[in-house]
């Protein structure tokens, strides 16, 4: 009969650094240090705010909290928040992500000065589609000098990655900046 040791010696092997908490936390951390610096570096700029991935609605209504002068556009493919955190219709773009952002190229023409996605999951095969569907469709909103923050790494044509803030983790965000910094 195995003892107690030696059942837990094949499980060890597969273990992640981090637990699935720590991940959860490491990540809302940096989440949060990122979407505090990126309204300061906005502070002065016109533009508008996407929200992609509205999720139960908690980073919006950081976003509606912080930066309550702004236009806060949310696309999503449904909606499934807490009621007080549901964006007014009007500021509400539903449907696959890659046609919402299509369509908001067309009706926004590059006014997007903060783009915030948190579109990623536990599947890594659903967080390549969502990265390389963000990284195709949003550089065409982008205002000059706009800021996009991301839980998944991209690869966004005429923009450049920055350093995440002091107190953020590595690779649990990820920050870019449109055009020359």
């Amino acid at each position: 009969m195995p003892t107690r040791a030696t059942l837990k010696e094949p499980r060890a092997e597969g273990r992640r650094k981090d637990s699935r908490l720590e991940t959860l936390l490491f990540r809302l951390e940096a989440q949060h240090i990122c979407l505090e610096w990126a309204f300061r570096e906005i502070a002065d700029r016109p533009g508008i705010v996407f929200e992609m991935g509205l999720g139960h609605g908690r980073t919006y209504d950081h976003l509606r909290i912080h930066l309550p002068e702004r236009e806060i556009y949310v696309l999503d493919r449904e909606i499934d928040c807490f009621a007080d955190c549901t964006p007014p219709e009007n500021y509400l773009l539903l449907g696959d992500i890659e046609d919402t952002l299509g369509a908001a190229a067309t009706r926004f023409d590059r006014q997007v000065i903060l783009a915030h996605a948190d579109m990623g999951s536990y599947v890594n095969a659903n967080n390549i589609a969502t990265s390389a569907k963000l990284s195709r469709c949003l550089p065409a909103v982008l205002a000059p000098h706009a800021i996009v923050l991301s839980d998944l790494p991209l690869e966004l044509a005429g923009t450049r990655s920055l350093p995440l803030p002091p107190g953020a983790r590595k690779d649990k965000y990820f920050l870019y900046a449109n055009g020359p910094w």
